[in-house]
């Protein structure tokens, strides 16, 4: 899964792609590269953004999904707004990845009328507060059940299990002990029976470890992609497509994965 923030303020590469034919221009190359999922963002998510309201959300993401939809892709729309995924779906989204689980007001019913598939993520608090002071008795069991219950909710509403994936949420509401523990832990949301997606891809965790700023985390994020995809993820969330699956073509060679 690339991805594709057309943002001013994400934390990797707010600004870059806010004009549509940039936009267009670096999902093909993510495409060329073996991208198999484009992930379009129009509201960052990164810890202490702020809210973006529905209007210019859909100003930024509609033009560049309608234009992706003519690709060889799956085109992710990442929004929880209920008027965001309805309008993303029609226009061609193929997934829902939602940071908040569908749980926002008429997002499990517009995700449910629509056909697209939904991943359904974990996140303690919301982007504004999420790392003020993230605490858990046990990150791994408290996570698992979250999604567990977040599942269950998705079938009642008529989305079916093949249209189900989940994400542990990697640096939403999370220290960096949290993050390497989910990592450790990450079997246990494979066992869960749905597809497990991971983003790890130059988050904070990754300096953390290396004392890189971002645009020199490539190798931390390589590394735990890797490490991921060894526990079980099935997908993987990267801004460097091309470089994640040089590095996912090796283990797989050896692991058979």
């Amino acid at each position: 899964m690339g991805v594709l923030n057309v943002t001013p303020d994400s934390f990797s590469d707010g600004g870059r792609f806010l004009a549509l034919d940039s936009a267009i221009r670096q999902a093909e190359t993510m495409v060329e590269q073996g991208a198999l999922i484009i992930d379009v963002g129009g509201e960052s998510t990164r810890p202490g953004a702020s809210t973006v309201a529905p209007e210019e959300e859909l100003r930024r993401v509609i033009p560049v999904i309608e234009r992706l939809a003519r690709l060889p892709v799956v085109v992710s729309i990442d929004s929880s707004k209920a008027i965001v995924i309805q309008a993303a779906v029609e226009a061609g989204a193929g997934l829902v990845n939602d940071v908040q689980a569908l749980r926002a007001p008429g997002a499990l019913a517009a995700a449910a009328a629509g056909r697209a598939a939904v991943c359904l993520m974990h996140m303690q608090g919301d982007p504004g507060t999420m790392q003020q002071a993230p605490a858990y008795l046990d990150v791994a069991v408290e996570v698992a059940d979250f999604l567990r219950a977040r599942v269950q909710a998705c079938l009642g509403a008529g989305i079916g299990a093949g249209r189900i994936a989940i994400d542990p949420g990697f640096g939403f509401g999370k220290t960096l002990e949290h993050n390497l523990e989910l990592l450790r832990s990450l079997p246990l949301f494979a066992g869960l029976g749905v597809p497990v997606l991971v983003g790890l891809s130059r988050k904070s965790m990754i300096g953390a470890l290396t004392g890189r700023k971002v645009d020199g985390r490539l190798a931390g994020s390589l590394a735990a992609a890797v490490l991921a995809a060894d526990r079980g993820a099935h997908i993987i969330r990267t801004h460097d497509v091309g470089e994640t699956l040089d590095a996912l073509r090796v283990w797989a060679a050896v692991s058979g994965g």
